[in-house]
């Protein structure tokens, strides 16, 4: 089920010399890539500017033994980033973010199965060297 998004359709900013420059076309995109990519860095740069923007709800493998996910499921107008999605999410938690229609998820794995998804909803991370600075943006994965 393919719904735009419905918080927020690109996420723009600046950290020491990258830049996040990510643009969205449904409430799920998932992003995949080879080790060393980017990915962890990626979210990195999410958690921190989530300090700037509360609607923004960052979860990684540090979170495993905390309430996640009650949160994604009492939680409105919210962009869930949640690295390592394939040891966090279940099949019954997948199923859920499917069907959501008050959230956004920027999902981080390598496993999409179970998400429903489009082929324009999965993407590798692309990074360019821009003048001296890593731009790092989402590239259609079967394009």
């Amino acid at each position: 089920m393919k719904i735009k998004p419905i918080v927020l359709e690109e996420i723009k900013t600046k950290h020491t010399n990258y830049i996040l420059d990510l643009k969205f076309v449904s409430n799920i995109t998932f992003i995949t890539g080879d080790s060393g990519v980017g990915k962890s860095a990626v979210y990195a740069f999410l958690d921190e500017y989530s300090s700037e923007d509360n609607r923004i709800r960052c979860i990684n493998y540090i979170d495993h033994n905390k309430p996640y996910k009650t949160s994604i499921k009492n939680s409105k107008n919210k962009v869930f980033v949640i690295d390592n999605a394939d040891l966090l999410l279940n099949d019954n938690l997948r199923r859920y973010i499917v069907t959501d229609t008050n959230n956004q998820y920027i999902i981080i794995g390598r496993n999409p199965s179970g998400l429903f998804l489009s082929q324009d909803d999965i993407n590798e991370l692309e990074s360019k060297n821009e003048n001296g600075i890593t731009v790092f943006r989402l590239k259609k994965l079967f394009d």
